[in-house]
Parts: structure tokens; sequence; C-alpha cells
């Protein structure tokens, strides 16, 4: 039995065997070994390594604990934090009346507004929608519009809200392009349009 030069510990069990029981180290503890059920002595085997190589790496305890603690906190806020965000990505508030009032008012920040809110309730239409396709042609009629107006300014093209929400109008746009205003959105796209309707509401709050 080689290991016990290697690895103290295990010279030090066989050791504690021959005080407390009389075997002896070099012959009767060779039996014992011999004759013990394989996955006992690799179980043994890998519980001296595993000590053996903790000890080699010195962790202070100070520092093992630090990490278990971050270790049990990231288990335990990690997805709770996760459900939030997610919840708050999916989230879609109740459809009210069809939109009546789409066109450009020549104020930026009530038409970026409204083509906003006329985008969410595009998006939130599920199949068998009354009126999905006329409300989709007018919102994306409304979002070319949109665009091709307050480009022009460079004041308002450099605005945190106008150039999020012209991305999200050209996905939008490319969904309507793709699948026409008759489809519903997709889910995967749904959830991301949603989470950047959300921030363009802020900027515009904000004056951004």
């Amino acid at each position: 039995f080689h290991l016990g030069i290697k690895y103290p510990y295990i010279h030090s069990y066989k050791l504690n065997l021959q005080k407390t029981q009389g075997i002896n180290p070099t012959t009767d503890f060779a039996e014992k070994m011999k004759a013990m059920n394989p996955i006992v002595f690799l179980s043994l085997v890998s519980a001296c390594l595993s000590f053996h190589l903790s000890m080699n790496q010195k962790l202070s305890r100070k520092n093992f604990i630090g990490a278990a603690s971050a270790g049990a906190a990231g288990l335990i806020l990690n997805p709770i934090s996760s459900f939030a965000e997610e919840a708050a990505v999916i989230e879609k508030k109740p459809l009210g009346p069809i939109p009546t009032d789409f066109g450009m008012t020549k104020d930026y920040y009530t038409d970026a507004a409204k083509v906003v809110s006329h985008m969410r309730y595009c998006t939130s239409m599920d199949k068998g929608f009354e009126n999905i396709e006329q409300v989709g042609k007018s919102c994306r009629k409304e979002m070319t519009d949109f665009v091709s107006y307050y480009r022009r300014f460079p004041n308002i093209a450099g605005k945190l809200s106008y150039s999020n929400l012209y991305t999200s109008i050209n996905v939008l746009s490319g969904h309507y392009t793709s699948y026409g205003p008759k489809f519903p959105v997709p889910e995967k796209r749904r959830k991301r349009l949603f989470q950047e309707y959300n921030d363009i509401e802020k900027a515009i709050k904000r004056q951004r």
C-alpha cells in the first residue's frame, strides 16, 4: 500500500489502526486493504486525496465561509431576481378600446408616447382579435410617418427615447413585413418589445 508514502493522512490512518486494533501497518493493513470492498477502498482513497488537495490549497476558514455565503446568496437571490425580471418583461397591460387617434401632432413627446402606446396595443393583440388587421395597418403607417418626420431633426434624432423607439419600430415593422398585420407578434419577440416599450416610456417621462 504505497499511498501512505505520498499522502501522510493514509499513513496516520494506518498507525491509528495499529494502536487501537493491533494491526501491523506493513502486513495486516495490506491484507485488510486487499479484503476491503473495492467501492469502500476507492471512497477512502478519494476522501484522502480530497483532504490532501484542500490542505495544499490553504483555503482559510474565513475565505471558505465567505465563498460559501456568496454562493448561497447567489442560489437564493438569483432565481428570485430572474423571476421578477421575467415577470416585468412579459407583463401585458389590459387592452382597452381600439385606438382611433392615429396620426402626428408634430409635438415630439406627445407623438412618441402615442406611438409607443399604439405599438404596445398591437403587440398585445392575440390571434382572433377583432380588427387585428386594420389596427396593425394603422399602426404600421403611423410608425412610418413618425420616423419619416422626426429623423430630419438632429436634436430629436439624438435623443435616447427616439433611438430606442426607432429600434422597436424596426422590430415591429419587420414582423409586419414578414407575416402581415393579421398574424400576432410571437411570444419571444413580444417579450423583447414589452421591455423596450418600458424603457422608452421611462425616457419620455424624463424628457430624454
